[in-house]
C-alpha cells in the first residue's frame, strides 16, 4: 500500500531524503514552502498524510477535522512537551524533531491505518467515529537498519469520555419555543440537584442570555470553541467562560450564544465537539439549545476550508444522547414539525427525537386539543409518537420573560412549568424551598 506524504518545514535531519531512502510505502510527493501550500495539496487529494516540521502552533482542531474528512492525517514534529500534549488533544500525531526516518515512517503508517483501517472504533476530537485498526506492516528496506532508531513517543489511549449526558432541544423554523423549553429544563434539572450546563448553540438567533436576564456580551460558547480549537480548553477554562446562574432552588452554568448572527463562523463543528466532550466531564447534564436549520450547505464549501453555516446545530444533534423536538401545536407549526423531522432523519439517520408539542390550546386546534393533535399526528405524522403536550400559558411566560427568570421562580404553580418538570422527570415542587437568598440575591449572578 502506497502512502503519499506532503511535508512543510525542515527537520534537524534530511526528512525527505531519509524517508525516500527507506524504499517503503511512504513516499514524499511534495515539499511545501508554507502551511497554506500544504493544506491546498492535501485538499486536492494529493496525499494521505502531512508532516509538519514547522508551523505546528498554527494547527487547530477545525483544520485537523477538515483534513480528516478528506482522508489526511497530520504528523507534527516538535520538541516541546506542552505542544505535543496540545497537538494530541486536537487529534495530531506528535513526534520529536530528531525522530529517525524509520520511526517516523512507522508512525505515519500507523496513523493512516488508525484513520482508515478496520477494527474497534473510537472518537476523534470532532466527536465522529473512526476505525482504530491494527497497524500493518510497512515493508521498509532501511540501509541503516543496524542502528536502532529513536522510538517515537507512543500515542496515548483515547481519553475517557465524561459521564455527563447531552440533551439537545431542537425544533423547526417559526419560534416553536425551543429556548423556553431548554432554559426551563436546565432549571428543573438543577432544582433536582443535578449539575447542569446550558449551552446556547443557536447560530441564527441566540437568546438564552436574554431569557435569563444576563447582560453578557462575551459569547461564552464562542470563547470556549476558540480555546478548544487551539487545544487549550480544560475544565478550569470552561468554568471561567461559563456564566453561573443561581435560582432559589438550584444553580447551573450557561455558555451564552453568539451576540450577532454573522459570528456563526466561530462555532466550528470540531471545536464544538471538543467543548461538549469537556462539558461531559464537569456536568451531569448538558442541555443544548440548538438552531433550527439542518441544511448541510456542502455546495458552498466542498472545495474550500470554509466552515459550514449549520455545523453547530448538526454536530450538537449528532453528539446528543437524547433529542427533544419541539413544535408549535397549531395548523402551521405541526406540518413544519413533520417536515422538519423528515429532514432531520435524512440529515442524521441515527437521531431518534422525542416529540413535544408546545403552545397547546383549544383556540388553535378546536375542542379537546390534545386528542385532536394526537389523532392528526397518528394519521399524518411520522412513526414516533408524541411524548408530551405543553399548554399555552402566555401569562406565565410573559412574567418569566419580564423578570428574566425561570418558570420555577416566577410561576411555580403554572401548568406549563409542571408539564416541563414532568418532561424531564424532575420532582414537581408544589412549594418553593426556603432559601437564604433575599429577593435581590435571587437575581442572576453574572460574575
Amino acid at each position: 500500500m502506497s502512502i503519499p506524504v506532503v511535508t512543510v518545514g525542515e527537520s534537524q535531519e534530511d526528512l525527505v531524503g531519509g524517508l525516500e531512502r527507506l524504499h517503503g510505502p511512504v513516499t514524499v510527493v511534495r515539499r511545501c514552502a508554507e502551511l497554506a501550500e500544504l493544506l491546498a495539496a492535501c485538499q486536492s487529494g494529493l496525499a494521505r498524510a502531512a508532516v509538519v516540521a514547522e508551523g505546528s502552533p498554527d494547527l487547530t482542531a477545525s483544520l485537523v477535522d477538515r483534513l480528516a474528512a478528506v482522508g489526511v492525517v497530520i504528523i507534527a514534529l516538535t520538541d516541546s512537551p506542552e505542544e505535543r500534549l496540545r497537538l494530541r488533544g486536537i487529534g495530531v500525531t506528535a513526534a520529536p524533531s530528531t525522530v529517525e526516518s524509520t520511526a517516523l515512517a512507522e508512525s505515519i503508517a500507523d496513523a493512516v491505518s488508525r484513520h482508515a483501517g478496520p477494527g474497534p472504533t473510537g472518537l476523534n476530537p470532532a466527536g465522529s467515529a473512526y476505525s482504530a485498526g491494527p497497524g500493518y506492516s510497512t515493508g521498509f528496506a532501511d540501509a541503516g537498519a543496524a542502528l536502532r532508531p529513536e522510538a517515537v513517543d507512543a500515542e496515548p489511549e483515547p481519553a475517557q469520555v465524561g459521564t455527563g449526558r447531552v440533551l439537545a432541544v431542537w425544533g423547526p423554523a417559526g419560534a416553536p419555543g425551543r429556548t423556553l423549553v431548554a432554559v426551563n429544563i436546565a432549571g428543573e434539572l438543577a432544582a433536582q440537584g443535578k449539575s447542569v450546563l446550558l449551552v446556547d448553540a443557536d447560530s441564527y438567533g441566540a437568546s438564552v442570555a436574554g431569557v435569563l436576564g444576563l447582560l453578557d456580551e462575551a459569547a461564552g460558547l464562542a470563547q470556549a470553541c476558540r480555546l478548544a480549537d487551539q487545544g487549550l480548553l480544560d475544565r478550569e477554562a470552561l468554568l471561567r467562560v461559563a456564566v453561573p446562574v443561581t435560582a432559589t432552588s438550584g444553580a447551573f452554568r450557561v455558555l451564552t450564544g453568539i451576540t450577532r448572527a454573522d459570528r456563526w463562523t466561530e462555532l466550528r463543528a470540531a471545536a464544538l465537539a471538543l467543548v461538549l466532550d469537556r462539558a461531559r466531564e464537569m456536568a451531569e447534564v448538558i442541555v443544548v439549545d440548538a438552531g433550527f436549520c439542518l441544511e448541510a450547505d456542502e455546495e458552498l464549501s466542498f472545495d474550500t476550508m470554509a466552515p459550514r453555516r449549520n455545523a453547530a446545530t448538526l454536530r450538537s444533534l449528532e453528539l446528543a444522547d437524547s433529542v427533544i423536538a419541539v413544535g408549535s401545536a397549531d395548523p402551521i407549526g405541526v406540518p413544519r414539525l413533520v417536515r422538519g423531522l423528515a429532514e432531520l432523519e435524512g440529515s442524521l439517520p441515527g437521531v431518534s427525537p422525542e416529540v413535544v408539542l408546545n403552545k397547546v390550546r383549544a383556540s388553535a386546534v378546536g375542542r379537546s386539543p390534545e386528542r385532536q393533535l394526537r389523532e392528526a399526528w397518528d394519521r399524518f405524522g411520522p412513526s414516533a409518537g408524541i411524548k408530551a403536550f405543553l399548554p399555552w400559558d402566555p401569562d406565565a411566560t410573559d412574567a418569566a420573560l419580564l423578570s428574566g427568570s425561570l418558570l420555577l421562580e416566577s410561576a411555580p404553580e403554572s401548568r406549563l412549568r409542571t408539564a416541563i418538570a414532568e418532561l424531564v422527570c424532575a420532582p414537581v415542587q408544589q412549594k418553593r424551598r426556603s432559601s437564604v437568598f433575599s429577593s435581590t440575591a435571587r437575581r442572576r449572578l453574572t460574575g
